[in-house]
């Protein structure tokens, strides 16, 4: 080869040295700069149990879980409460920080909780993990301290035939992403084995100086040597397999210590395999060695493209690592071989690990014979004796605790074969017996977890809400006796329940008025107890089951909807029932057909309007009728009494006492149904045998006015083609109540059509006269409260009492012949129609006015100024009521 190519070929080489000579001086710069923050020794003393002794933490990482020291040392009722990986704190940068894991029962600092983000500690704090354990944060600086010999972890590809280079990292911790540029590089070419990372895959951190491997909850798992990374991180040793969600990203991993000031060892792997300037070994310290120093071979990678090789030149951050984002798990793809393939990719290392653990054992079993002095023979003898009958008691007992530990040993199985229904079978029946077991209530928790929530997801997202119910019910049952599952099974109930009512919907859906608000109200009630134990509760389970995560992001986007709307809508309801109870409550229904109007164009999604208006204009009419004492409207109105909304039936229960009693009104309807049927001789018997008690002037008035009617119908027929029986008919069309006596109306309806523009004329002449005799009470100044509160009847009120019963005793007969000739619409009959209106209104206004004087008023004032104000009122009754009472002869007053 020519000098030129020999230096051409040599370039990448020692650019690759220098780059790698260049990283190592930066980032021992780096490290100056980080020790020059101050460092502390964490100190956490129990509040409430002093004797569980102070924890001290001199590690950059401290995990915190119900199987973690000390904490699995605790007693149960302290530990159990715990989750597994419930918490970590780590210092960094000079300060000390703690972070929730998503556990069940919460972290919390100085009472707050701890929720996405690490919460940063200070000296004096106090720090809780879950409701049992609270510790006194104590910060003591720590004294310099020598420089640890360095740690350098490369991981070398297991496949070369996709493309994978080298990681070389120095700066710990690492964090395993799908961003970091290791990895996301391949996602154009593999795009899929690139989502089954997660964005917080996994991190290798130090701890005793020694490199650990920790999954961080990721979708597809991290393996070592074959398994799958649980709840602790585990301890790295050289030659160790490792893959990351799958079997594409596969590494071995090489550990190399050496001491601050040796930058040697970090360039072996740049050298190429076939260099023949490259030393085979280097001498490396080995920590824990007899000797003190052990020679480690400082194996190269397979690879001679080491210029390829990606530096790690500064660490992630703990605050990164553990900030908790269950949306991000959303990007990622499940890789439901993950397991199995990643078990098959390291196999071959697991064995050989397990090869030399055997060696070892067989080593230290060597040397513990020596020093027991069994080298002997007699000594031997007399020790097979004694070891016999030790033995026979230890096989027995070892029988007796295999026998006891069956069922445990069979949940565990089936976990293990993949049988989660199963095993949670399997795990309530053995807490039904044993319900204190934590260990197993956790791995039952899991099992039941994988093995419906998917399903129980499926049947939501399909809307077969019946299929859920039922998953939900297996849920129920096989979670009676697990006191961690049933927290959980609640959350997935709440889940189901807020999808029943969200889903069907849509994100606009119209509010329905009094029916919507209680379901609203309940489910936020629920979530907004304590939001945050629901969102780790609902965390945890999005954890263990991928499935779970679309319908857990769907959820809280549903939460959010309501909320907003609860913030707008349930108000606005509120209001409007207080509103309309307010004004029921003060015989006011009139006042609500604007505030329903305002209603229908501020809250255009508010549905249900209608039926409350139906239910405004039945309730006024009633009250009107109520109002006028009128026993035949009333007990119309009572029989069409059916409300469709809560306000409008309180009110008419309230209303009870001041109605006619139900015995009353059926016999009032029977003697009605008569006088409908023109029988005016028997509704007129009828009605004379009603015993009104507080309607008995109401009725009697009543029964004057039919008497009237009958006499009169019957004087009609007889002067039926004698002069004057024109104006006869006129007068008597003016009387009838269009309503209670549409018989009698029928009857002359055909004469007084053909006399229908002197009918005509006649009401125009009465609308006449009632707009004169308006138009002077109005003048002469309108009834004032001085004059309803005088104790006698002055002149002025007499004389306008006089006036503005005229005004709707004619306004009142000029419209219903107006009503019954059906005269159509004009701008004057509006116009007319208005007036009629407004004196009926102040009719009722002063009679309400007088009736609330009730407690001041002489009762026989008060009821003489109801007489003269006129309308419906008992005051108006003739002065014969008592003898109207009678029952009439029959002959002029029977069936027309």
């Amino acid at each position: 080869m020519a000098p030129d190519e020999a230096l051409i070929m040599e370039m990448p080489v020692k650019m690759a040295q220098g780059s790698a000579r260049d990283l190592a001086q930066d980032v021992a710069q780096d490290d100056v700069a980080q020790n020059a923050a101050q460092e502390f020794d964490v100190f956490l003393t129990p509040v409430a149990r002093p004797e569980l002794g102070e924890i001290r933490i001199d590690e950059a990482l401290f995990a915190v879980g119900r199987s973690e020291l000390p904490f699995a040392a605790y007693p149960e009722a302290l530990a159990a409460p715990l989750s597994r990986r419930h918490a970590r704190i780590f210092a960094e940068h000079g300060a000390v920080y703690v972070a929730d894991l998503g556990s069940k029962n919460g972290t919390r600092v100085n009472g707050a909780a701890v929720a996405r983000q690490p919460a940063q500690l200070s000296d004096g704090d106090e720090v809780a993990f879950g409701p049992a354990l609270s510790f006194r944060v104590r910060l003591s600086p720590r004294a310099p301290q020598p420089q640890p010999p360095r740690v350098a972890l490369t991981l070398v590809p297991e496949r070369h035939d996709v493309g994978l280079q080298p990681l070389h990292v120095e700066q710990f911790p690492y964090l395993v992403s799908k961003g970091d540029d290791a990895f996301a590089r391949f996602r154009d070419s593999y795009p899929h084995q690139v989502n089954y990372l997660s964005r917080r895959h996994a991190h290798v951190y130090l701890k005793g100086g020694i490199p650990f491997i920790e999954d961080l909850g990721s979708t597809n798992g991290t393996f070592v040597n074959g398994k799958r990374l649980a709840d602790h991180g585990v301890p790295l040793d050289d030659g160790d397999l490792i893959a990351f969600g799958g079997n594409h990203f596969v590494y071995k991993a090489h550990v190399r210590y050496t001491s601050a000031g040796d930058a040697t060892a970090t360039r072996s792997v740049l050298q190429p395999a076939d260099a023949p300037d490259a030393p085979a070994t280097a001498a490396v310290p080995a920590a824990g060695s007899d000797g003190g120093s052990a020679i480690a071979a400082a194996t190269p990678p397979a690879r001679d493209d080491a210029d390829r090789t990606t530096f790690v030149g500064a660490p992630d951050s703990f605050l990164d690592i553990f900030c908790v984002d269950y949306a991000a798990h959303q990007e990622d793809e499940v890789n439901a071989e993950a397991e199995a393939l990643a078990a098959a990719a390291t196999a071959a290392g697991a064995g050989a690990t397990g090869r030399r653990q055997r060696g070892r054992a067989a080593l230290l079993a060597a040397e513990g014979a020596r020093l027991f002095g069994l080298g002997h023979p007699a000594r031997v003898r007399r020790a097979a004796r004694w070891g016999g009958a030790l033995l026979l008691l230890a096989l027995v007992a070892g029988v007796a605790v295999y026998w006891r530990g069956a069922p445990e040993r069979a949940v565990q199985s089936r976990f293990a074969a993949g049988d989660h229904a199963g095993a949670a079978q399997a795990a309530d029946s053995y807490l039904a017996r044993h319900p204190d077991d934590i260990a197993v209530q956790a791995l039952g928790t899991e099992a039941l977890l994988r093995a419906y929530v998917p399903d129980f997801a499926a049947r939501l997202k399909a809307r077969d809400m019946a299929g859920a119910d039922t998953v939900l019910a297996r849920l129920r049952q096989l979670s009676t006796h697990n006191a961690e599952a049933r927290p959980l099974v609640a959350e997935l109930d709440w889940i189901g329940r807020l999808e029943r009512f969200t889903a069907p919907r849509g994100a606009d859906a119209p509010i329905r008025l009094y029916t919507d608000e209680a379901p609203m109200r309940q489910l936020l009630a629920y979530w907004n107890q304590d939001t945050a134990a629901h969102q780790r509760a609902l965390g945890r389970v999005a954890a263990d089951v991928p499935a779970f995560r679309d319908l857990y992001a769907d959820a809280l986007s549903d939460v959010r909807r309501l909320q907003n709307d609860a913030s707008v809508y349930l108000a606005a309801i509120d209001r409007l029932n207080a509103t309309i109870a307010a004004e029921l409550g003060r015989d006011r229904p009139e006042a609500l057909q604007p505030v329903l109007a305002e209603y229908r164009e501020k809250y255009p999604r508010l549905a249900g309007l209608d039926r409350v208006q139906s239910d405004l204009d039945r309730y006024t009419g009633l009250l009107q009728a109520l109002r006028a004492r009128r026993p035949g409207p009333l007990v119309t109105r009572l029989a069409d009494s059916r409300f469709a909304t809560p306000p409008f039936q309180a009110q008419l229960a309230s209303l009870a006492p001041r109605l006619p009693s139900p015995e009353l009104a059926r016999q009032y309807a029977e003697a009605a149904r008569a006088w409908q049927q023109g029988d005016s001789a028997a509704a007129l018997a009828a009605l004379s045998q009603i015993r009104g008690g507080p309607w008995a002037d109401d009725l009697a008035r009543d029964v004057a006015h039919k008497q009237k009617v009958a006499a009169q119908y019957a004087a009609l027929q007889s002067a039926r083609g004698s002069r004057g029986y024109e104006d006869r008919l006129l007068d008597f069309y003016a009387m009838l109540d269009a309503e209670e006596d549409s018989h009698f109306a029928r009857a002359v309806e055909g004469d007084v059509n053909g006399v229908r523009d002197s009918a005509l004329r006649r009401a125009r002449e009465l609308m006449a006269s009632a707009v004169a005799a308006w138009k002077q009470y109005r003048a002469n100044g309108v009834i004032g409260g001085e004059q309803r509160l005088e104790p006698g009847i002055s002149p002025k009120f007499r004389a306008q009492a006089r006036l503005l019963s005229q005004a709707q005793d004619d306004a009142r007969q000029g419209m219903r012949i107006f009503t019954q000739l059906r005269a159509g619409e004009s701008a004057d009959l509006a116009q007319l129609a208005k007036v009629e209106q407004e004196i009926r209104a102040e009719a009722e206004q002063q009679r309400h006015a007088l009736r609330e004087l009730g407690t001041v008023l002489d009762p026989a004032v008060l009821k003489a100024k109801l007489g003269l104000i006129g309308g419906e009122d008992p005051g108006n009754a003739p002065a014969s009521a008592a003898a109207a009472a009678a029952p009439p002869s029959p002959g002029p007053a029977g069936k027309p």
